[in-house]
């Protein structure tokens, strides 16, 4: 058996590009593949999958040393098991830029493309097959374009992403804007999350310098839901830096995907600091709106610097 999982911190794209490449591999090639996940689903996930009628990935809870996977939307080990190298990665399928880190039993078949989300790539990888997709995997596909573009707002959208949205849009007989409100509504409802759940619920750790922060985003229609929580989150910063021995500090930026721009909390000198020399900004207060910026993959993480 193959698990086929993304990255901890699971967001749309990896959750369905599990299933939808678990799907390929049952279905085109004698592999029999689980698709798994590597923590809680967020709220648009969740919609996604209900409204397309996919059960949910189960929890892996604990990976075998030597089980074989397949690794999607990640190749980073600091976003996967602990003893990931101890097991028999098969294939890594990703869209972001290579980490290193990650060591192999045996060759590997590595696919890494310049999309704007891993299950473009995925679709691109099935060729002639994807004439087989069933109404469910396509709307699937669909999900994480929309999901990782923010409807072809985010910087990391190509011409292929739109094409294949647009193509597998009109196939399903989905109006793509109406749909993509109704993912971004249920990504915005929040208020089942602790504020220590908000700063991991969509988070990667990234070394700036000699520190290492994680750095988390809350794409939302409704910002000022969550920043009205902003002493809370602040405060369970704080306990999460204290709990986390690889984490030096926290930059939480709230994305608000009508208007186009980011607000990050800039909650101590180092914050501060970090947004001042990346951003090229004055930082007056514990918020910073940063206009334009909408994609941490592409915006965010290459600007940070101390």
């Amino acid at each position: 058996m193959i698990h086929v999982f993304g990255h901890t911190s699971p967001d749309t794209d990896a959750t369905c590009s599990a299933l939808i490449w678990s799907w390929y591999l049952n279905e085109h090639t004698s592999q029999d593949a689980q698709a798994r996940v590597l923590g809680e689903l967020n709220t648009e996930t969740r919609f996604v999958l209900n409204h397309w009628g996919v059960a949910a990935p189960k929890l892996l809870e604990t990976l075998e040393d030597g089980a074989q996977v397949v690794i999607v939307d990640t190749n980073n080990p600091q976003e996967l098991p602990e003893n990931i190298n101890k097991a028999d990665v098969m294939q890594i399928i990703d869209h972001h830029k290579l980490v290193g880190g990650l060591s192999t039993s045996g060759p590997v078949d590595i696919t890494m493309r310049p999309l704007a989300c891993t299950a473009t790539v995925l679709y691109d990888l099935m060729g002639d097959k994807v004439a087989t997709l069933p109404k469910e995997i396509a709307g699937l596909i669909l999900s994480c374009i929309l999901s990782d573009t923010l409807e072809f707002r985010s910087p990391t959208t190509t011409p292929y992403d739109k094409d294949v949205a647009e193509k597998l849009a009109a196939q399903l007989g989905v109006d793509m804007n109406a749909y993509a409100n109704q993912m971004f509504a249920a990504k915005s409802d929040v208020s089942e999350f602790s504020d220590k759940g908000l700063i991991t619920l969509d988070s990667k750790k990234y070394d700036v310098g000699d520190k290492n922060f994680r750095v988390s985003v809350l794409e939302t229609t409704t910002p000022h839901t969550i920043l009205e929580r902003k002493e809370g989150i602040i405060a369970a910063i704080t306990d999460c830096i204290a709990e986390e021995n690889d984490v030096d500090e926290v930059l939480l930026f709230v994305i608000d995907i009508l208007n186009e721009e980011a607000t990050v909390l800039t909650y101590n000198e180092v914050t501060k600091h970090v947004i001042e020399a990346s951003f090229g900004v004055t930082v007056e207060g514990d918020t910073e709106v940063l206009p334009g910026i909408v994609s941490r993959k592409k915006q965010i993480l290459p600007s940070l610097k101390l």
